[in-house]
């Protein structure tokens, strides 16, 4: 944390030639909301790291390498410099300390406490008649779930059955309702009737929820007050963006790219099927963690319609931070022992008809071949930090998203790579022997080597499928593509899965066209 405000801050100072004072100022005065960040006097010599460990705020615990992202300066200046009496600063240490002390700044206080909740439960935070879906976008609101669009009322959601055709009132949120004068006949029953209307479920990671730190944050020669505009949504979204996502995007883009998706697509084959989306991912999601995030799963055996649901932990079974990760890693038996409890409890509350769709993990080698030699985006203005830095930094700090992967250790590599396709293989499997009775079940390979081929097709260049900031996840382009080739495959292999194109798709939107917002 300190290392990447102080890079910000002294680029800053540089690129528009200011004090770092007056840089300090400049960056209080983007970020909404007052942010007091900290003054120091910073030595123009001193890189970011020098200064935090100066500050206390970085250490190097005896028999442990020293972290640092940029490269060290001389010896003798970096002990001078790490003596104490060289600065001046406020006592403000406690604001790099994690989440707690994000939670220090007053802005963020009261959204703290409510983030506590919601991270605890990963259900939404403004709930008021508990069925699990909000009218609240952030805090594991519609950016997560289909809208809710009466939240007085427990048995109004998004993905029911219609109460009596609706003919009353939305029960189900696709904002088909009411009596054609015409004839009488409820409009749900007349375009929604044997529809083979299906909601998506996603359970995921931070691929499947979107993670996305906008490089706009940190790349000075683009940065101004719009630049932060974002932080505080972000921020109540966990820094994931389902809201644009591959299975449960519904918004148009605003973090470059465009969103096509899962449920876009169903939604446009049956118009019946507008809102029921249900993204149920978290950073950091596994096959073992994933047994508990399961449970704020909204769906009715009885009163629902049946559901489409992805399975997706793509890499968290072989990523881990830790020193000997290979120890740390998900095993073949644990991963069936996991899938499989999660596929038994789903089969207690999917309605009958549904599908589930497993996927296997990534190959993650695609990362270090096409981004350890460019320069992250902290390293542009100065062209002094690559992705190859950045990895070492944070494996020395132990904060890795994944030490097998983000590794100048092509062993390593190549063994991380080998678990997660034993582990794929362990999906496979259950799709092929294992039935479940509410659903059929299928496999499909993470296809990042075809989005990848569709993307140089189109005159792209394969780094561009990664975020630039963490140089790990799917970026907002890799997952608009990967969309198409998952729904050509079910659309040639599983065409059951999708359900059959509604004749009334027309008539629906014209009708209720005023309405159709998500």
């Amino acid at each position: 944390g300190c290392v990447l405000v102080v890079s910000v801050i002294e680029q800053l100072a540089q690129w528009h030639n200011s004090t770092v004072k007056a840089a300090v100022e400049r960056l209080c005065d983007y970020i909404p909301g007052k942010y007091q960040i900290m003054h120091h006097v910073i030595d123009r010599e001193m890189n970011a790291d020098v200064v935090c460990h100066s500050l206390r705020l970085c250490k190097q615990d005896p028999g442990q390498p020293l972290c640092h992202l940029y490269s060290p300066p001389k010896l003798h200046h970096l002990c001078e410099l790490m003596h104490p009496s060289t600065f001046i600063f406020l006592p403000l240490q406690k604001s790099f300390m994690g989440f707690s002390s994000v939670c220090a700044f007053p802005l963020l206080a009261n959204l703290c406490e409510k983030m506590k909740y919601v991270l605890r439960n990963k259900l939404p935070f403004e709930d008021f008649d508990g069925d699990k879906f909000s009218t609240f976008p952030t805090l594991r609101g519609y950016h997560w779930r289909g809208r809710d669009c009466n939240d007085k009322n427990t048995t109004t959601y998004p993905g029911r059955r219609p109460d009596n055709w609706d003919a009353k009132s939305d029960s189900n949120c696709n904002g088909i309702w009411g009596v054609d004068p015409k004839d009488g006949i409820p409009y749900e029953e007349k375009f929604c009737k044997g529809a083979d209307s299906k909601g998506v479920v996603l359970l995921g990671d931070s691929a499947g929820a979107h993670f996305h730190i906008p490089p706009e944050w940190m790349i000075v020669t683009q940065m101004s007050a719009k630049s932060f505009a974002n932080l505080p949504m972000a921020f109540s979204d966990e820094f994931d963006w389902p809201q644009f996502s591959e299975i449960t995007g519904f918004l148009n883009s605003t973090i470059g790219g465009w969103t096509d998706s899962l449920y876009l697509r169903l939604r446009k084959r049956n118009r019946c099927n507008h809102r029921d989306l249900q993204n149920i991912s978290q950073n950091g999601g596994s096959s073992g963690n994933l047994l508990s995030l399961i449970k704020s799963l909204a769906r009715n055996q009885l009163l629902d319609n049946p559901a489409i649901v992805i399975y997706a932990t793509i890499g968290n079974d072989v990523c881990n931070g830790e020193r000997d990760t290979l120890a740390h890693m998900t095993t073949p038996k644990e991963m069936l022992s996991n899938v499989l409890q999660a596929l038994r409890y789903l089969d207690s509350h999917l309605p009958n008809g549904s599908h589930v769709i497993l996927t296997g993990l990534v190959d993650g080698r695609f990362l270090w071949d096409n981004l350890h030699d460019r320069y992250h985006p902290l390293g542009q203005l100065n062209k002094d930090v690559t992705y190859s830095q950045l990895y070492s930094f944070l494996d020395c700090l132990q904060v890795s998203p994944c030490s097998g992967w983000l590794t100048p250790n092509e062993t390593l590599r190549n063994l991380t790579s080998e678990r997660a396709l034993q582990l794929s293989n362990v999906l496979k499997e259950i799709a092929r022997s294992e039935k479940f009775a509410n659903f059929g079940i299928f496999y499909m390979d993470f296809p990042l080597r075809q989005t990848a081929e569709e993307w140089r097709k189109m005159g792209g260049e394969p780094w561009q499928l990664i975020e630039p900031v963490d140089g790990f996840h799917p970026s907002q382009i890799a997952a608009a593509l990967g969309t198409g080739i998952t729904w050509q495959k079910a659309l040639h292999e599983w065409p059951q899965v999708l359900g059959k194109e509604n004749p009334f798709n027309d008539q629906i939107e014209a009708i209720f066209k005023d309405q159709g917002g998500h």
